[in-house]
């Protein structure tokens, strides 16, 4: 039984050894022993290295303290954008195409503008349809004039006869 209890007491000891040097890595930082690779370890302490470098910054908040007053950020000033804001501008309002106003251009349209261009496209075929018609008329009355004619140029031939 006596040897339970030292063994237990063994097994304290070296669990209190333990979380001492635990403790020690984290104050510490990360000893090499961790068994991490060498990336990770490299990671790890550049992190560390940032937050022990981190500054506190007040861009914001105006501090009471002395200490904090030397900490605040001085007040930032835009910079001055009229002069890019000029040139956009000037490079935007293109120069005026059309020097000369006509009138015809700026008077309004006829109320019946849109009805007209509707029927443009039926007027279009019936157009074609007169032309066909009116060529069809005229070739009608050549042939009739042809019958006449010939009507006419065999009555004077039958009157040349018969006067010889």
């Amino acid at each position: 039984m006596e040897q339970s209890v030292g063994s237990l007491q063994d097994q304290a000891l070296k669990r209190k050894e333990r979380l001492k040097a635990l403790r020690g890595r984290q104050l510490q930082g990360r000893a090499p022993e961790d068994g991490e690779p060498e990336r990770k370890r490299a990671l790890g302490e550049e992190e560390a290295e940032e937050e022990r470098h981190r500054e506190l910054k007040l861009r914001n908040y105006t501090p009471e303290d002395e200490e904090l007053k030397e900490r605040q950020v001085p007040k930032a000033k835009p910079a001055s954008v009229e002069d890019k804001v000029k040139d956009q501008l000037e490079a935007a309002n293109p120069e005026p195409i059309i020097e000369e106003v006509d009138l015809a251009n700026l008077a309004p349209r006829k109320p019946d503008w849109d009805l007209k261009r509707d029927v443009a496209k039926k007027l279009e075929k019936l157009e074609k349809r007169t032309q066909k018609a009116i060529a069809e008329l005229i070739r009608d009355r050549l042939r009739g004039n042809e019958e006449e004619l010939a009507e006419a140029v065999g009555a004077v031939r039958v009157e040349e006869g018969d006067s010889d």
